[in-house]
């Protein structure tokens, strides 16, 4: 893969959140700047919390543009957690203060509506520098998001498990019933709600 020269404007696009049963998808869209490069990008779940910690505010000062769009759990119930990611992407590259050359996504599918022309790299997060950015962003924003749930409701362990189905988390979502954080499409939360309150249609869970 040929490093973009700086004419082109390629937005790395990745997201963090689509397997937890609480909390938003966060996607984040990055146009790096060939000319202010970053070292030690990598795909974020390779990288140590403080290491991502410390690159998040590079990635924001170096970059040609960036932007973070959380996808929020009721719009994940409405229309399931795959077209809520796709969903989130679009938007993320629509809000980018440059409009890009190219978008190149992590994953093998592409959202439909795209404002530029669009490329799906399998193992994008660990191949394409403004992909692994994007992670980064996404990742960072999300786990903070967690923290401050885990602030509200720190009954479920947030700051531990950041809303994944852990054994912890299931045990507290028996216990105490779901938030108003959490993902009712999915089945495990689905398992836990009152009597009556089931009219959330019932998603896969997807990895992620």
């Amino acid at each position: 893969m040929k490093a973009p020269t700086t004419r082109e404007r390629i937005a790395g696009v990745d997201e963090a959140g689509r397997g937890p049963l609480a909390g938003p998808v966060a996607v984040a869209a990055v146009i790096l700047d060939p000319a202010r490069p970053i070292e030690g990008l990598d795909d974020s779940k390779r990288l140590t919390e403080a290491r991502r910690e410390q690159l998040f505010p590079l990635i924001q000062a170096r970059a040609v543009a960036w932007h973070i769009e959380l996808v929020e759990p009721d719009e994940i119930d409405r229309i399931n957690i795959f077209q809520a990611t796709m969903a989130g992407m679009e938007r993320a590259l629509a809000a980018l203060s440059v409009v890009p050359s190219l978008a190149r996504i992590d994953g093998n599918r592409l959202p439909r509506r795209l404002p530029c022309a669009g490329e799906a790299l399998v193992g994008g997060d660990r191949l394409d520098p403004a992909i692994m950015a994007a992670s980064i962003l996404a990742k960072v924003t999300r786990d903070r998001l967690m923290l401050a749930m885990h602030a509200q409701w720190p009954e479920y362990g947030f700051d531990a498990h950041k809303g994944y189905p852990t054994p912890a988390h299931l045990a507290a979502l028996r216990l105490h019933g779901p938030c108003a954080q959490h993902r009712r499409s999915f089945a495990p939360v689905r398992a836990c709600l009152p009597m009556g309150d089931n009219a959330v249609p019932a998603f896969e869970l997807t990895a992620g």
